[in-house]
């Protein structure tokens, strides 16, 4: 379907700094996930840069195989094609998650907080998250489907999610413009991707960083094989695990479940 003018209109604006994002956008009225369109897309050729994004999912998911609540209308539900080198595929998320706080911040001058791996909150709620996804076209070339969404207006979530999520409109008392977000998020993110893929991580992971600040110093139970640690989360190293400080040894996180204390 055609790009709704809202949209439109701001990737018009932003055009000259969505870099990889700028001419491949495609909308949908209702998908099953973005991120399965995507990977579709990615798989028959698709070029990098091709993004994916739609009014509701119907069976959008997060990490660990989680649903991911996506009614109409109430949120940017949006995947893109990524063909990162193999030193930068494991920073894709870190990268999203500081692409997606930046982009957030510029369009509405909301502060957010990262929670690692790949959560967007503001205090204690939930205001977006990251999936990323990693596969092999039937021609050999490896690609990472980036899926990422952001709740914009108050909605009817499930009782679960509703106690654990916010909105940029909750947050701000106001109205958003959708596009303006979508747009400013895509542009920081063909930045720091840009940075990542080039000789600029380290600005990467400093700004995540610093964007983590609010949650780090906060307690986590981690699940590491058949190992459960209990900790302080520190930060993260160069290769984006989290960092968790377990008595007098600091463990390495790369995978697995962390629950925030």
């Amino acid at each position: 379907m055609a790009l709704p003018a809202d949209v439109a209109d701001a990737l018009i604006t932003y055009r000259e700094r969505l870099g990889i994002f700028r001419d491949h956008l495609q909308w949908h009225a209702q998908v099953t996930s973005t991120n399965d369109l995507a990977l579709a897309a990615a798989d028959g050729g698709a070029r990098e840069g091709t993004v994916i994004a739609a009014e509701a999912q119907t069976a959008g998911r997060g990490r660990q195989g989680r649903p991911w609540s996506s009614p109409p209308g109430a949120g940017l539900y949006v995947s893109a094609v990524l063909r990162p080198h193999e030193r930068a595929a494991s920073l894709v998320t870190i990268t999203a998650g500081v692409a997606i706080a930046d982009g957030i911040r510029a369009a509405t001058g909301l502060e957010v907080a990262l929670k690692w791996p790949n959560d967007v909150y503001v205090g204690r709620r939930k205001l977006a998250g990251i999936l990323a996804e990693a596969g092999t076209s039937r021609t050999g070339a490896s690609h990472v489907i980036l899926g990422f969404g952001i709740n914009v207006m108050p909605a009817a979530y499930p009782p679960e999610v509703a106690a654990r999520a916010t909105s940029l409109e909750v947050e701000l008392g106001r109205p958003v413009d959708r596009g303006l977000v979508l747009a400013a998020c895509l542009a920081a993110l063909a930045e720091r991707y840009r940075q990542l893929t080039g000789e600029e991580r380290d600005r990467v992971l400093s700004a995540w960083r610093a964007h983590a600040g609010p949650m780090l110093g906060r307690r986590v139970e981690c699940t590491i094989g058949s190992r459960a640690v209990v900790g302080t989360a520190e930060g993260i190293d160069d290769h984006g695990a989290l960092l968790v400080r377990h008595e007098r040894e600091v463990i390495r996180v790369i995978s697995g479940e962390v629950l925030w204390q």
